[in-house]
């Protein structure tokens, strides 16, 4: 599939944000170019209820609103990258009765790819929260919730360790053990306990050959008792992950910080809840963020103040009676402003084979009047 052109445009949809574009200057197949916004932010880094990925995909050939999408057409856009997914829930039918329906009848139409990244964009270290993070000033920061590598460092998900001493029945347990499917590392070594010349038995497997094996381990109680059953973790990724728990090099106003989270954002107004006992006066030096709707990343976190797009009236509440500040912004106002710095990163990471333009006609759906 050759691209003319490529849009990326983020989007707005009640919370979908419009992005960039991109017009032609220069082709790129267009698998080539979903693979490597692949490789930009692994898509198993999002969450696990996200829609992410390539949503639409044009025959071959050469919050996304439809105001947006119609810009996209305007400027031949072959591909639309929008943060927020505008498939989210699933579409039993597509007709000119919804206008989510009318995106993918015009995409299809016009043969114009769709791509979201959401959450994976969230969780990347050079992604959504660490640049709302920079509105705070110097800090330190780390995911509030880490992300986990996508793969075990060993085959399987389990270890199994257990010893034994009677040869001829250790060689009918390790024989019936190796027919299990999806064993992995099966490893002997001899082993002294108790006084006993023993074997040391482990292996690695996944949770299905698990039921297998804890099965034939329990046909021999004395056998089963000793057996050691680890679940194997998946290694955190550095970095990477949701939310952002900010540690100010040096402690400010709530005051101040409202004025530079405003100038960062570009907004007139946001809404701020005091904690318990606290001023505008009251220093800051923890906060904790999440871009979007981040009660769920939030709740809970010791901190001196909440930064996020929205949160609902008890969560506020509950921050509020445990000190804790609350500023909100608007849900794609927090995530909006990244769009200039995306341009720049994928504009590098594709070696400016696309030329990337952000999305003119993207904004909150949400105004002070």
């Amino acid at each position: 599939m050759l691209l003319s052109c490529v849009h990326l445009i983020h989007q707005p949809l009640r919370r979908i944000q419009s992005w960039f574009v991109l017009p032609s200057r220069s082709f790129m197949d267009l698998k080539a170019l979903v693979s490597s916004l692949n490789d930009f932010a692994s898509l198993s880094l999002a969450e696990s209820w996200d829609n992410v990925g390539l949503l639409v995909e044009p025959s071959p050939t050469n919050d996304l609103t439809e105001e947006v999408m119609q810009e996209a057409l305007q400027k031949k856009a072959d591909l639309i990258l929008s943060y927020h997914p505008p498939i989210f829930r699933a579409l039993k039918r597509i007709t000119w009765n919804t206008w989510k329906e009318r995106l993918v009848i015009r995409a299809l139409e016009h043969r114009v790819g769709i791509y979201s990244p959401h959450t994976a964009y969230d969780a990347i270290p050079h992604g959504v929260n660490n640049w709302l993070a920079k509105g705070l000033g110097a800090c330190t920061t780390i995911p509030l919730r880490p992300s986990m590598a996508p793969s075990y460092p060993t085959e399987g998900t389990h270890h199994v360790e257990f010893s034994m001493g009677h040869t001829e029945h250790l060689e009918t347990v390790i024989s019936s053990i190796q027919k299990i499917p999806e064993i992995s590392s099966l490893i002997t070594v001899p082993a002294r306990a108790e006084g006993e010349e023993q074997t040391r038995v482990s292996l690695n497997c996944t949770q299905k050959a698990l039921l297998e094996v804890v099965a034939l381990l329990s046909q021999n109680s004395l056998l089963y008792h000793k057996t050691e059953i680890m679940l194997l973790q998946k290694p955190l990724l550095p970095y990477t992950g949701m939310g952002r728990l900010c540690t100010l090099s040096e402690p400010v106003s709530l005051s101040d910080l409202v004025e530079r989270i405003k100038s960062h954002l570009k907004l007139p107004h946001i809404r701020l809840a005091l904690g318990m006992g606290k001023t505008l006066e009251s220093q800051v030096k923890v906060a904790a963020l999440c871009a979007g709707s981040g009660s769920s990343i939030l709740q809970g976190v010791e901190a001196d103040l909440y930064l996020t797009g929205e949160m609902s009236h008890h969560e506020v509440l509950d921050a509020v009676a445990n000190g804790i500040s609350v500023i909100l912004c608007e849900h794609s106002n927090t995530e909006r402003g990244f769009l200039s710095e995306l341009q720049d990163m994928l504009t590098t990471y594709l070696e400016n084979k696309i030329n990337i333009i952000v999305s003119e006609r993207d904004r909150d759906p949400l105004h002070v009047v």
